[in-house]
C-alpha cells in the first residue's frame, strides 16, 4: 500500500473532473478540502486478502442478523431504537433484498489489518469508490493500474432484484446536498440502464398492502425498489406518518432495516449470545478490537470512547485527534449518557509516508453486495482519527508482474 501523488499541473483539473464528471459537487468541509491530492494504491496480494477477510465478516454478520431478527428478546444489551415496529421484521427474506456493507480497514504498527465498524446501514462515498479510481489512473497515466467500479456492482445487484424497467425511489434526506449527490450518481446510473428513478423524503413513500407507493407530485404509483439512503434511527425519530411501512414491506429494499442490528457500535456486546446459540464469529474476533461496556472500562488504560450511532468519526475520544474543548466534551458526554457509547482497545494506527515526508492515516472502506465484495472507498487524513475533515481518496490497485 503507499500513496502516489497527483502531478502539481494536473491537480485543478483533476479537480474540476470530479466535480463535474464524478458527483464530487462540494469538495469541501467548512474550510477543509476532502479531495486527496494523492491516490491509494494497493498491491494485489492486498486487494485480495481485504477482499477475502472482507467476505468473511459479511457473511459472519449476515448470520447473526438474522438470527437476531427473530431473537428480539435476546437484542436488550444491544440498547436498539425504542420502537415496536422491529416486530414487524419478521417477514424478511434475504432473497428479495439487496443487502450493502461496507467495513472499514485500517493498518496497524504490528504489521496486521483491524476493522474499526462496519458500515451496515447506509454506506456512503459511491462515486468516490466508482468514478474517482478512472478519473486518477486517467489523470497519472499509469496503465499498470486498473481499479473496481463499485457503481457497475451495486447497478448489478440491484437489476437481478427488481423488474426491468422498474421505478426506484432513492429515499434521501433532501435538504443536504452530499446525500444528493450520492443518490443522484446512482440514479442516473440506474436511469441510463432504463429504469425510472425517483428522488423523495422518507415520507414521500405510502404503504399498501406492504408494497411501496410514491406520493410524489406527478409521479404517484407502484414503487419496484426503495434505495434508502436516510438512516434508521434518524427514520425512527423523524416519524413520518408512514415510516412503519419500511419495516416489513415486500418490496425490495436496499438497505432494509434489518441493519440496525450490525450499525450500533454495540454489536460486539452480542456477541457471547451469539456464541452461546452456536453462532460463530472468529473474523469479526479477529479484527476488531476489544469492545466493552463504558463501565468496564473504568480505571484502565488503552480504551477510546465511541458513540453507539456515530458517524464520519464524529465523538471519538483519540485525544491527540481532538480540541481540548472536544475532548473534555466527549468525556462529559460518555459520563452523562453511558449507554450511549461503548469502550474499544485502541489500536495503533500506521501512517502511511508520502514521497514528500508528509504522513497520512488510512481507513480502507471495503463494500461487499450480497455477500460479495464488491470495491473501495477510502479516506485519509494527518490525524489518526477518520473524521469529517479526512480527504476522500481514489483506490487503484497495481497489477502484479506476473500479469505484465
Amino acid at each position: 500500500m503507499k500513496l502516489v501523488r497527483i502531478l502539481e499541473s494536473k491537480f485543478e483539473e483533476y479537480r474540476l473532473n470530479a466535480i463535474f464528471d464524478c458527483y464530487k459537487w462540494d469538495p469541501q468541509f467548512l474550510d477543509s478540502n476532502t479531495l486527496s491530492k494523492y491516490v491509494l494504491v494497493l498491491t494485489e496480494k492486498e486487494y485480495h486478502e481485504v477482499a477475502k477477510l472482507t467476505e468473511k465478516l459479511d457473511s459472519e454478520t449476515e448470520i447473526s442478523e438474522i438470527f437476531l431478527n427473530s431473537h428480539l428478546d435476546l437484542t436488550k444489551i444491544l440498547k436498539l431504537p425504542k420502537t415496536p415496529l422491529l416486530k414487524n421484521m419478521s417477514n424478511y427474506d434475504k432473497n428479495k433484498h439487496i443487502r450493502l456493507m461496507r467495513y472499514d480497514f485500517h493498518p496497524t504498527t504490528d504489521g496486521n489489518w483491524v476493522i474499526s465498524e462496519v458500515n451496515s446501514d447506509v454506506p456512503g462515498g459511491f462515486a468516490e469508490a466508482s468514478l474517482l479510481p478512472e478519473l486518477a489512473i486517467k489523470t497519472i497515466g499509469n496503465k499498470n493500474y486498473y481499479s473496481i467500479n463499485f457503481g457497475d456492482q451495486l447497478a448489478m445487484a440491484l437489476s437481478l432484484k427488481i423488474k426491468a424497467k422498474g421505478t426506484i425511489m432513492f429515499v434521501h434526506c433532501t435538504s443536504y446536498s452530499d446525500d444528493r449527490q450520492v443518490m443522484q450518481y446512482l440514479g442516473d446510473k440506474m436511469q441510463s440502464l432504463g429504469y425510472t428513478s425517483l428522488y423523495g423524503a422518507a415520507d414521500h413513500l405510502k404503504f399498501v398492502n406492504k408494497e411501496a407507493y410514491s406520493i410524489l407530485d406527478h409521479h404517484e404509483g407502484k414503487i419496484d425498489c426503495i434505495f434508502r439512503f436516510t438512516p434508521i434511527e434518524w427514520l425512527i425519530d423523524i416519524k413520518p406518518k408512514t415510516w412503519s411501512g419500511y419495516f416489513d414491506t415486500i418490496t425490495p429494499s436496499c438497505n432494509h432495516p434489518i441493519a440496525i442490528f450490525a450499525q450500533t457500535k454495540r454489536f460486539p456486546l452480542i456477541w457471547p449470545i451469539l456464541e452461546q446459540n452456536g453462532i460463530k464469529l472468529p473474523t469479526w474476533k479477529k479484527l476488531l478490537p476489544e469492545t466493552i461496556e463504558v463501565k468496564q472500562a473504568k480505571g484502565k488504560e488503552g480504551y477510546i470512547y465511541k458513540p453507539a450511532y456515530g458517524r464520519v468519526g464524529e465523538n471519538i475520544s483519540i485525544k491527540e485527534a481532538c480540541s481540548k474543548e472536544e475532548y473534555q466534551e466527549i468525556l462529559k458526554d460518555v459520563h452523562k449518557h453511558p449507554k450511549k457509547y461503548l469502550a474499544q482497545k485502541r489500536f495503533i494506527s500506521k501512517p502511511l509516508t508520502t514521497p514528500q515526508g508528509t504522513k497520512y492515516h488510512v481507513c480502507l472502506g471495503s463494500y461487499t453486495i450480497d455477500g460479495k465484495h464488491a470495491g473501495f472507498y477510502a479516506r485519509i487524513s494527518p490525524k489518526p482519527r477518520i473524521d469529517s475533515d479526512a480527504e476522500d481518496i481514489p483506490v487503484v490497485i497495481e497489477r502484479s508482474k506476473s500479469h505484465e
